[in-house]
């Protein structure tokens, strides 16, 4: 079939919204006809080459749409269901979704290849090229095939541009904060950038029970927001949030930091782990250029004071589980979705959503198709 995508064909951009050929899922895959996508910061790495993934490249990959067809072999998804991409895919039976790590899935290491995962060959094509996909998902288009492995079913009740925004922000934000820092009741946290995936460990953070929750941004428009997400405070740098960190908590410090800065630098994680308190944790979440190797910290306040420097990816979760846990939040009015979402594109505005996501004026931006 022909269908429309968004295709990077250079490091630097612009996504060139042009017309494609798709070829019909084959075993293991499935059809999907999006019906939403968030424009994660993510896919603006892969454009500056912080990740140098190889091009041409369909970007996108926090998406939701409708099944069109099934290929061979997969018999729990049926046409007219609706779901979730998982940005990682989950197999759940390799040894780290056994062990319940399903963000660590061992189907992750071709993440960054484009491919299809079931024969490392294309199934989207365009001026006589193959096309890879951001995170063999290729959300920035009309209709695109996938792994079942993506793919989590969800209910009909969810909007699709609202319900896409679980398949990368939401989770990778709440569950950075809940999961990989473990915010406890009365804890006192601190968020470095409220993007699309800070705000959302601003919410996780709040909703754990932070006592005192400091949002850090340079942009006045996301202190504010994250003050309507739960933030008790909101500064605009890290030596502000220091010395108000000292303040609060009467020098102990932060129990959780929470790096979700579009750019992670090796200074920001010292900055951040000198505001965390005896036996705090500084989670590291946003992406680091590719080529950065050094980190600018005090090792022996690491070891006497018995910090933490955690990773997370996809906010450490189990999305089989934890997407529709969230689902039910929102339901029940505990999470902000629509209020998250702060400016609809078209597909073919793709472009002027990145220059808003670049100058700060969304918190997610989504393409509703």
């Amino acid at each position: 079939m022909e269908t429309t995508a968004a295709i990077l064909w250079e490091r630097g951009g612009p996504w060139s919204v042009e017309r494609i050929e798709l070829d019909p899922p084959k075993a293991g895959e499935v059809l999907v006809e999006l019906g939403g996508s968030g424009l994660c910061h993510s896919d603006e790495h892969v454009l500056t080459g912080d990740l140098p993934w190889p091009l041409p490249m369909i970007g996108g990959h926090e998406g939701a749409g409708t099944v069109v067809e099934t290929g061979p072999g997969v018999d729990w998804l049926s046409p007219g269901d609706r779901i979730i991409f998982g940005f990682i895919p989950a197999c759940g039976r390799c040894s780290a979704c056994s062990a319940g790590m399903q963000n660590l899935c061992e189907l992750g290491a071709y993440l960054g290849d484009g491919t299809q995962i079931s024969d490392h060959t294309a199934r989207h094509h365009a001026r006589g090229k193959d096309l890879g996909l951001m995170c063999l998902l290729g959300t920035f288009a009309e209709h695109t095939v996938v792994s079942e492995a993506n793919c989590i079913k969800i209910d009909d009740d969810i909007p699709l541009d609202r319900a896409c925004l679980l398949g990368c922000g939401v989770v990778t934000g709440w569950g950075s904060a809940v999961n990989a820092g473990g915010v406890r009741a009365g804890d006192t946290v601190v968020v470095v950038g409220v993007g699309g995936i800070g705000i959302n460990a601003v919410q996780g953070a709040a909703l754990a029970g932070a006592e005192y929750l400091i949002a850090v941004d340079p942009a006045e428009f996301k202190r504010g927001k994250a003050v309507e997400f739960g933030a008790t405070h909101a500064v605009a740098s890290s030596d502000e949030a220091l010395e108000l960190v000292k303040e609060l908590t009467r020098g102990r410090g932060a129990n959780v930091v929470v790096n979700t800065m579009g750019v992670g630098t090796g200074e920001q994680v010292g900055a951040s782990l000198a505001m965390t308190a005896k036996r705090g944790t500084v989670v590291v979440t946003n992406l680091h250029e590719a080529t950065e190797t050094s980190v600018a910290m005090s090792a022996l306040d690491l070891v006497l004071m018995e910090k933490r420097v955690v990773g997370s990816l996809f906010g450490t979760a189990n999305p089989r589980l934890d997407i529709p846990r969230l689902l039910d939040l929102y339901r029940h009015g505990k999470l902000k979705l629509d209020e998250l979402a702060t400016r609809t594109y078209k597909l073919d505005d793709i472009n002027v959503g990145y220059d808003d996501m670049r100058s700060g004026r969304n918190l997610r931006g989504v393409i509703s198709f």
